[in-house]
């Protein structure tokens, strides 16, 4: 049963985007998309956003177990809407921009979960730290302006302190916790 679906989902999809075992390769639509990050601090809750964030997906709809992921985040371009709390989290003892400026996912395997959810297994590096990770998302195919394009979405958590950002004061998980759920929501560009 679970073939069946994969293969209805992957021939949906194959059609859908007019491709016949082949791959597609996409890149997204940065002025459509969005990559926010939800914390608290004391309790409050508070959230922000990755901004300019660089990605291509490799995505063969006959084998889909083998695409290729790639996001670059750049650090620096953090938006929240306090500018105290940006510089917080610029500073060496949280993302520390300044030495690290770039963030990073990698995978090339992916996991058919359903007829259009996936899990992508690869590599997060924030701070020059690497871990494993299994990010979840679902892909839905539409027409935008006479052209296939993909909308992915997403939600997953992470360890902050895995990567070491929170040394010092901000390594307390009383105040500011470890897990930072990181929602995604984004299209593929023309």
């Amino acid at each position: 049963m679970r073939t069946l679906i994969s293969r209805t989902g992957l021939l949906s999809l194959a059609a859908l985007i007019g491709l016949s075992a082949q791959a597609a390769t996409w890149t997204l639509a940065p002025s459509e998309s969005r990559v926010i990050f939800h914390y608290s601090y004391e309790d409050v809750p508070g959230q922000g956003e990755f901004r300019n964030v660089d990605a291509t997906f490799d995505i063969d709809t006959a084998n889909p177990g083998a695409c290729n992921i790639n996001v670059s985040i750049p650090i620096a371009d953090i938006h929240v809407d306090s500018s105290e709390v940006k510089e917080y989290l610029l500073d060496e003892d949280m993302f520390n921009a300044e030495q690290y400026p770039m963030a990073a996912f990698q995978a090339s395997q992916c996991r058919l979960q359903s007829v259009n959810s996936f899990v992508a297994d690869g590599q997060l590096t924030i701070r020059d730290k690497t871990h494993p990770i299994s990010f979840p998302f679902t892909i839905d195919m539409e027409m935008h302006n006479g052209r296939p394009r993909f909308h992915l979405t997403s939600e997953v958590t992470v360890n902050r302190l895995d990567f070491d950002v929170g040394t010092g004061w901000w390594d307390d998980t009383v105040a500011l916790p470890n897990e930072i759920r990181i929602e995604v929501d984004v299209y593929s560009g023309q």
